[in-house]
């Protein structure tokens, strides 16, 4: 339905008779002309306007996702080291045992424990003694972890987590 029919049914019988219709002007033709001129010069703008959003638009999408895998590997390291760090100050722990503890708990997180450094101090952890300090740290650079080929803006960047222990040994 057509807008002239439109207007044609919302009128009172007086006018569909005629008696009025000399004063009405066919609206058909007044409003479909231009909005039809309007609609062809219309359709490229949608591309243009894609065309400049589309780079900032990928540019947070990817800015997120890399933001979102580092943190989630923050956490990940956080929590091997401190899966090391609750061993390490243990009886006869060594740094062996320590580093595939971390290695074992990076690979269940899917991060290549191969990428990873843990270092243990003191070295061995068995030459503390009670109550002194046994700190088990890991690093891992994040282009090594990165989802995305090249990282855009945390690729030179190296995740470090370090857990800090006091030693359990009988006295």
């Amino acid at each position: 339905m057509n807008l002239y029919q439109l207007v044609n049914l919302c009128r009172p019988a007086c006018w569909q008779a005629g008696q009025f219709s000399a004063t009405l002007r066919p609206t058909t033709e007044k409003l479909e002309k231009p909005c039809r001129l309007f609609r062809r010069n219309r359709r490229a703008v949608a591309a243009v306007e894609f065309a400049v959003v589309a780079p900032v638009f990928f540019l947070l999408i990817f800015g997120m996702i890399e933001y979102g895998r580092m943190v989630m590997v923050q956490q990940v390291i956080t929590n091997a080291s401190r899966e090391g760090a609750r061993l390490a100050v243990l009886d006869g722990a060594n740094f062996e045992e320590i580093n595939s503890q971390v290695n074992d708990y990076l690979n269940s997180a899917s991060i290549n424990a191969v990428n990873a450094m843990v270092t243990v101090e003191p070295d061995p952890p068995s030459g503390a003694g009670f109550g002194e300090p046994i700190t088990v740290s890991v690093e891992i650079a994040f282009s090594k972890v990165s989802w995305l080929p090249s990282p855009m803006y945390l690729g030179g960047n190296t995740l470090t987590a370090t857990t800090v222990m006091r030693r359990e040994s009988t006295q």
